[in-house]
């Protein structure tokens, strides 16, 4: 599909191009390819990290006073949809895109002097504390309590569906500061040390037989006063910011353009009712990526934002489901297989039958059943699209 983009634009994408050329060695790839969960492991998406750190881009999406480059939302959409050409992993989402907003627009000075250096370095892992046993779509009833001990909060509760804990060494974490006032009003927003005393990370298998979901507990863990975020009773404010962020940070066409792409060089030419779903699922990912685009240029000439935005989450999560259906289904027995061994790009991994990306087809298809749920439910999605976009 021809982009309508401009000459410095083209010329922003083939300097990308020909980093990415460079940058990106085959064990990446091939590690990126054969990730079956929605983040990548440590040991593909941290050498990448690394390599975007050196290059000056890993912060692609922040602005520049907060240490990234500046690109224009244009910009960060021709990098996203290179990288997703090229079959780069994805980047440790938490702290990158969630947290990293966070700290520099709510932190004081000293918060962002001590963590966004180590957040960039990789030295800091983090996962995201929200959603709690009960507590997930309304998460203003969580009810983990952050009692004032002097300097300190005491912390005690539990948080669920946590990614990735079990590579963390950091957590940031809503907890209830007061329980006397309304729900919202009594929430804040913390930092806490995975290695704390108290702390017990427990997984949670999915399906698929995944490791990337845990259950934190959190017992009488002391977390400094000083690792609190914004004001006590602030961190519905800071969360719905970065919700704002997870759900509208980043672009899905791209991705989706590129994942259809490789599955059917992977399968070959299709027929009948599978290659009409291809061609259907090809023309949504298409205006999904064209829509995206469409937004990025104007809201860089300046209009404002639109409720468009929150419907490309919702397109976005059907048409992922679709693409890994259409992976089983293609496939054939080859796509029914469930190696238990990850991950799967290791040497000592299964062969596997059929092409190599058939391996990673059934895992992928059970894993992206959550993607419409976390980042808000599809019927979250309807309702906030009912109230912005139609007035309901």
């Amino acid at each position: 599909m021809t982009l309508p983009l401009d000459a410095d634009h083209e010329a922003f994408r083939e300097e990308v191009r020909a980093f990415l050329r460079n940058a990106l060695n085959p064990d990446l790839r091939r590690g990126a390819a054969l990730s079956p969960g929605v983040f990548a492991e440590p040991d593909i998406a941290g050498p990448w990290q690394a390599i975007l750190e050196k290059k000056g881009w890993l912060l692609y999406h922040w602005p520049a006073s907060a240490g990234g480059p500046g690109w224009s939302r244009v910009q960060r959409w021709i990098f996203e949809k290179e990288c997703a050409d090229a079959g780069a992993p994805d980047l440790p989402g938490m702290g990158l895109k969630l947290l990293g907003p966070v700290l520099y627009s709510f932190g004081d000075e000293q918060q962002k002097a001590d963590r966004l250096p180590r957040l960039r370095s990789g030295e800091d892992f983090w996962a995201q504390g929200f959603s709690e046993p009960g507590s997930g779509s309304d998460l203003a009833s969580l009810k983990t309590r952050a009692v004032r001990d002097g300097d300190h909060y005491i912390v005690t509760g539990q948080k669920i569906w946590t990614t990735q804990a079990q590579f963390a060494n950091r957590l940031f974490a809503l907890v209830r500061t007061d329980p006397d006032v309304k729900p919202q009003a009594g929430i804040s927003f913390l930092l806490i040390d995975m290695q704390a005393p108290g702390v017990t990370v427990r997984p949670i298998l999915s399906a698929s037989g995944d490791h990337e979901l845990n259950e934190v507990f959190l017992d009488g863990v002391r977390v400094p006063v000083a690792d609190r975020i914004g004001e006590e009773g602030q961190g519905w404010t800071i969360a719905k910011f970065l919700l704002e962020n997870e759900r509208g940070g980043s672009s899905f066409g791209p991705s989706l353009v590129a994942k259809l792409r490789r599955l059917l060089a992977s399968t070959g030419p299709l027929r009948g009712e599978l290659a009409s779903r291809a061609v259907k699922l090809g023309l949504e990912a298409d205006a999904l990526e064209m829509t995206e685009l469409r937004t990025a240029i104007e809201l860089d000439a300046g209009a404002p934002p639109t409720p468009r935005s929150l419907i490309t989450k919702l397109v976005a999560s059907e048409i992922h489901q679709g693409i890994d259906e259409l992976a089983v289904d293609a496939f054939g027995p080859a796509g029914l297989q469930l190696a238990r061994e990850r991950p799967f790009y290791a040497d000592d991994a299964p062969a596997g039958i059929g092409p190599e990306p058939a391996i990673a087809a059934a895992a992928r298809y059970l894993n992206g059943r959550a993607w419409t749920i976390f980042g808000g439910t599809s019927e979250i999605q309807l309702t906030l699209i009912a109230k912005a976009a139609v007035g309901l």
